[in-house]
């Protein structure tokens, strides 16, 4: 298996450099198809796992995660280093969060969310000390006082947004990135995504975190802050943010897991 994918490795850079110094237009055309078509697998896989584990559509974020493959074809330079299975993960991952911020910017004003969401986090909770266990989509919206259709599109958006936050690097193995999304099981995802107290589980796990990773994941999930942004609030580097991220977003992962296994 792994003699398998690393083949597969070569076959793209070797096609890759192939493709780079080709002068013939034909030719060059045929490795550009053979290129695209071998790097699909790479972005089936990583659609494939933001819309198995998210449920949003996979056929989508193929289409959007292969303009990402192209763009990576067209850009790659190998006198960088870099293996292309490496560098075109950035660019489909790019290419697929720039599409579900396009999204959730659509659906809703960002203040208007922010208080939708608390109210349905709150409605959740009092309709739970009520002895409801699993609250029903008209009950929580007759409490919040918003119809049905209203508490989908919440639901529409935060699913972006948290599909984007919880889609972060936090580790690399052998150019494999690996993101909470894809270290969490699908069937746990989905139930996790799905739930309206996806909320309250990130909340809780944030205050297990020491004070440090606490400010770290607040500045970036909640205000939506850039990693040079946060650099600058908080005057550490950008690496140090990054290190900081990933250390966070493994302790969550394995607080919500441990969680899950009580």
């Amino acid at each position: 298996m792994l003699e398998s994918k690393n083949k597969t490795n070569e076959d793209l850079d070797e096609l890759l450099l192939a493709f780079i110094d080709c002068k013939d237009e034909k030719k060059k055309r045929m490795l550009h198809l053979n290129i695209v078509e071998c790097g699909m697998q790479l972005v089936k896989k990583i659609a494939g796992n933001i819309s198995a584990q998210s449920g949003i559509s996979n056929e989508d974020l193929i289409q959007v995660g292969s303009i990402g493959l192209i763009k990576a074809i067209e850009f790659f330079n190998p006198e960088k280093n870099t293996r292309f299975k490496t560098y075109a993960s950035y660019f489909i991952r790019g290419e697929i969060k720039h599409y579900l911020r396009d999204k959730a910017s659509i659906i809703k004003a960002p203040r208007e969310l922010q208080e939708l969401v608390f109210k349905i986090s709150s409605a959740v909770k009092h309709l739970k000390e009520k002895g409801i266990e699993e609250p029903s989509e008209d009950q929580i919206a007759d409490v919040v006082g918003v119809s049905v259709t209203k508490i989908h599109e919440v639901m529409e958006i935060e699913l972006c947004k948290s599909t984007l936050s919880l889609d972060q690097a936090i580790s690399s193995v052998d150019d494999d990135e690996l993101t909470l999304i894809d270290k969490i099981p699908s069937g746990d995802y989905q139930e996790f995504m799905n739930s309206y107290e996806n909320k309250i589980m990130l909340a809780e796990a944030i205050k297990k975190l020491p004070k440090d990773l606490q400010q770290i994941i607040k500045m970036s999930y909640y205000q939506d802050l850039n990693q040079r942004e946060i650099s600058e609030k908080i005057h550490i580097s950008q690496m140090q943010v990054s290190r900081r991220l990933k250390k966070a977003l493994n302790k969550m992962y394995e607080i919500i897991k441990s969680k899950d296994e009580n």
